[in-house]
Order: structure tokens, then C-alpha cells, then sequence
């Protein structure tokens, strides 16, 4: 039998109380937190199956569904990418990321809801006032934009990023105006105006005192003229060769969490260890080893606020302009999706997606499980 593997739950039961004791939490990183913590535990109730063969009988516990829970994210994600094929036309994409410079970070994480929306208002109205101009591209284009705030080392680092169709609508929507097939936008352009937008907008929620500026800061003019003398570059990637492959890549950055369990290796010593990806220099499947207290507090930085949507839709992709959407599909005329997996349970999607079927039962392998009641239950204590 195969060794447990490391999970974020096993490293907040082994350290989560001992770091307590010398860390705050805001409200919405301790509900993550108790979340995290008693995820398919008793604590949160179930139901119990039975095998209709041989009688073997199990608790099946429920999940917290918080979003920020790694044991929780895969059946949505699944689900949302195969919701997202029936809303996007078939058509090639571009893979784009707007980042600010670390100078903005303090600034970002002490405003988190309000900068978090500025940022993606800025990225939005950026790729709008570059895609509508007629040197570019000259037509109305759209956009699917998600948020991150973390780097592969779980340090602080927002950004968004935004899978763009390779083209646009014309203004008298009679036309889909297809980009090159190699280029969308012009990058350097695209990161002033980018960079232009964001620093005017800041500027303005700073001067309405509804963005507070770090202490050390006398005045966000200051800091503006630190972030215009520095180069801000808007990343493009080449364009995908369809929807579906589009799809699969957007699947892997819609609902990831800041790390997920099958990165964690072990923990041992008050010392966590886990596997990153080093981009800059192309390396894969390298390792840092962090103290339990700084891997905990790295993990709850990336806590959104409560309520507060990472995933945003965009110009023609937006549910608002769904006539321009219904267009873009008449123009385009290809072949769409149908989702499968909606409505369907975890057990089912799985099942599905990776053709392993969990309602057999694990011991006689000839019957099924199946629920014993309907009601919900309670093993932890009152």
C-alpha cells in the first residue's frame, strides 16, 4: 500500500495551531482556513454508502467546496471548462497576461478588492482602446480574464490573465476582422496604455481616500512617478490553434488554487518542502524547502476577498453583449460544443472525465454503492 501523500490539510493540522498563536488572520482567511482543515472530515457531516452485493459499508464525508481548498477545485474546474466550449466561437486565441511592477504590490495587497477590480478594469479597457483602434486591429474583440495573485513560490504577485479570440467584430457587426496569425496587438503599445489606464484610475481612488496608501508612501504621485519611469510589458503568446485547444490551456489557469497538493512533497522538521517551475530559465521540477510558519502564511496571502469574482467576461465574450456574441458565432460558422458535465455529481464527472467509475464497490468489486439515506449526518461531537 502506497504512502499518504502530503496534503495543505496535513501541514495546517501538524502547524496550523503553533502559527495562530504568533499570526493574525482577516475573517475571510480564517473561514478558508477551518475550511481547509476539516475538508471530507466528519466534522463535516455526510452520508453513509453500502455496497448492494456484499453489504460493505463507508462514510463518505462532504467537501468544504471553498474555493480556495486544493481537494476542491478539480470537479469545478472540469466542469466550468466544459461549460466555457459552448460560450466560446471556434476560432484561434491569444494567451495574454497583464502584471504590475512589485513597487505596486504593498499598495495592491493592503486595497485588495478595490486594486484587484482596478486591475482588471485596466487590462479590460486596455485591450478595448487597443483592439478599436483602426491601426491594430480596428474591431470590437473580447476576452475571458482570470485573476492570480501568486508566483510557482507562492510569493505575492497579481496578475491577470486573459485568453483573447484572434480577431474582432466589426463596427457594423457585418464582418468578423480575423488578426495576423502570429501577431494580435502591438505589445509595447498595449502596455503603456495598459500601464497609462491603471495609474490614472489608482490615482483617482486614492485622491476619493477609497484606496489607503502604505505608510511609507506621502503621496501616490510619488509612487506614479517611480512606475512611469520603469517599462511595464504586457505578455503575448501566440495564438492557439482552436477553440478546444484553447480550452484545455484556459482549464489550467481558471480554478487552480495557489498550490495544489500534488505539488506539496513532504513536511517534516517544521519543514515544507514542494516542487516549482522555474519559467524564466524553462526548468521543470525543482524544489524549495520553506519553514511551515512562512509556507502557511505565503498560502493564505492569495485568499480573496469574500465574494469577489476572479473570473470576468469581456466585449463580445461578455454575457451583456450577447447579440455581438450570437453574431460572432453566425460570422465565425463553425461547429460548437454542447456541455456534457453540467448538473451532473463529482462521482459522475469523474467517471466521465477520467473513466474511473467510484460507485463499484472497493472490496467485492461486483457491487455498487449506494447511499444508505438521504439525510445528512454528523460524526463531531456537538
Amino acid at each position: 500500500m502506497g504512502t499518504k501523500k502530503t496534503e495543505m490539510a496535513d501541514i495546517l493540522h501538524e502547524y496550523g495551531e503553533e502559527y495562530l498563536k504568533t499570526h493574525r488572520m482577516c475573517p475571510d482567511q480564517q473561514k478558508a482556513y477551518q475550511a481547509i482543515l476539516n475538508c471530507r472530515t466528519a466534522f463535516m457531516g455526510g452520508h453513509l454508502q453500502q455496497c448492494d452485493h456484499c453489504g460493505y459499508s463507508r462514510p463518505i464525508y462532504n467537501s468544504c467546496r471553498d474555493r480556495h481548498c486544493p481537494k476542491c477545485h478539480y470537479i469545478k474546474q472540469v466542469q466550468w471548462v466544459d461549460k466555457l466550449k459552448s460560450l466560446l466561437p471556434a476560432t484561434r486565441y491569444f494567451h495574454l497576461v497583464f502584471t504590475i511592477p512589485a513597487e505596486l504590490h504593498k499598495l495592491f495587497y493592503i486595497n485588495q478588492r478595490v486594486c484587484y477590480g482596478l486591475l482588471f478594469k485596466a487590462a479590460s479597457k486596455a485591450l478595448k482602446q487597443a483592439g478599436d483602434n483602426p491601426a491594430f486591429l480596428g474591431a470590437e474583440t473580447g476576452a475571458v480574464a482570470v485573476l492570480h495573485t501568486w508566483g510557482q513560490t507562492l510569493t505575492y504577485h497579481p496578475h491577470i490573465h486573459m485568453i483573447v479570440p484572434a480577431g474582432g467584430l466589426s463596427s457594423d457587426q457585418e464582418e468578423w476582422i480575423a488578426s495576423g496569425q502570429k501577431f494580435f496587438l502591438p505589445v509595447k503599445a498595449l502596455s503603456k496604455i495598459f500601464r497609462a489606464i491603471l495609474c490614472r484610475i489608482i490615482g483617482e481612488q486614492t485622491d476619493a481616500a477609497i484606496i489607503k496608501l502604505p505608510d511609507d508612501l506621502a503621496s501616490f504621485a510619488e509612487l506614479k512617478n517611480k512606475l512611469y519611469q520603469k517599462n511595464w510589458n504586457v505578455f503575448s503568446k501566440k495564438a492557439f490553434g482552436g477553440a478546444n485547444s484553447v480550452i484545455r490551456y484556459l482549464g489550467e489557469y481558471t480554478q487552480r488554487v495557489a498550490i495544489a497538493n500534488n505539488r506539496i512533497i513532504k513536511h517534516e522538521n517544521g519543514v515544507v518542502t514542494f516542487r516549482w517551475k522555474d519559467y524564466r530559465k524553462a526548468l521543470k521540477g525543482k524544489f524549495m524547502e520553506l519553514k511551515a510558519d512562512e509556507f502557511i502564511s505565503r498560502f493564505f496571502r492569495h485568499i480573496l476577498p469574500n465574494g469577489f469574482y476572479k473570473i470576468r467576461y469581456y466585449g463580445v465574450l461578455a454575457s451583456a453583449n450577447s447579440m455581438k456574441k450570437e453574431r460572432v458565432f453566425q460570422l465565425i460558422d463553425k461547429t460548437t460544443y454542447l456541455p456534457v458535465l453540467a448538473g451532473l455529481s463529482g462521482i459522475d464527472v469523474l467517471r466521465i472525465v477520467t473513466g474511473n467509475d467510484l460507485s463499484w464497490c472497493p472490496k467485492c468489486k461486483k457491487g455498487r454503492m449506494h447511499s444508505k439515506s438521504l439525510d445528512t449526518w454528523k460524526l463531531a461531537p456537538s
